[in-house]
């Protein structure tokens, strides 16, 4: 799996900064930290993806919170329940990520108009 290659590729990575730090590293136990092992704060996860972003060549202007968005777009595009969405993005209800994102889910009607395409013309 990708996510499994990645994991161990940051891990690795992770190593090389906990020996550089030496004793100013910080042992929390977490995967994601900064480079001397310490949580992650609003402002150094925004930081660091705006490199991720500008060295792939996309540019800074991008979001995490955009991450989460175009999950929940394309969670609907390929026809994932609603109530699979808003389980998958951590909501207690549906009705968060209808309100949320209503301009991401693709709109019931066109389930409707599919199903009376294939009624009426037989494909």
């Amino acid at each position: 799996m990708a996510a499994v290659q990645a994991l161990r590729a940051w891990s690795d990575s992770q190593a090389d900064e906990r020996l550089l730090a030496d004793d100013r590293w910080q042992d929390t136990g977490l995967v994601f930290t900064n480079h001397l092992g310490a949580a992650l704060d609003a402002g150094n996860v925004r930081k660091m993806f705006k490199r991720v972003c500008t060295e792939a060549g996309i540019g800074d202007g991008w979001t995490p919170r955009e991450l989460r968005t175009t999950f929940v777009s394309l969670m609907s595009h390929q026809g994932v329940s609603i109530e699979e969405i808003a389980r998958l993005v951590g909501h207690a209800s549906t009705r968060t990520t209808e309100i949320v994102y209503r301009r991401e889910l693709r709109p019931v009607i066109t389930t409707g108009a599919e199903i009376m395409d294939q009624l009426f013309t037989g494909t």
